[in-house]
């Protein structure tokens, strides 16, 4: 599957730690980018995704990464700069992967998606004038 600019291999009941996406502890959500399926005999692979086929998954925490600190210098001219980065992070598990919860899932996510477009749409004319 693919999120966040990433690309992860995960089957049923692994637990990944991803960027950050909306949602609340215990809520489940539906990534639908999956890049490939297979389970060792069948295998396919999308150009680019597979249509219909979603991963299901659980939120159990939402987090922070640890620290990473970015220093930059350039010798001789007097330059120095520091600056401290924590990434946002959801920590997922995943329950059920295939087309078999696509239906169902899929609705569920075009339904909210849908919900927030013209939310969003007549926020933005409300700005411009």
């Amino acid at each position: 599957m693919k999120t966040g600019g990433k690309q992860y291999k995960v089957s049923e009941g692994d637990v990944v730690i991803i960027e950050r996406l909306e949602g609340s502890a215990g809520d489940t959500i539906t990534l639908d980018h999956v890049l490939m399926l297979g389970d060792g005999k069948d295998l396919k692979v999308g150009t680019p995704t597979l249509e219909g086929t979603v991963v299901t998954a659980e939120i159990i925490e939402q987090g922070r990464g640890d620290k990473v600190i970015v220093f930059k210098k350039k010798r001789r001219h007097n330059y120095r700069r520091k600056r401290g980065h924590r990434q946002d992070l959801t920590v997922l598990r995943v329950k059920a992967i295939g087309a078999g919860s696509a239906k169902k899932a899929a609705s569920t996510g075009a339904s909210k998606s849908e919900a927030k477009k013209p939310a969003a749409k007549k926020a933005a004319p409300k700005k411009a004038e």
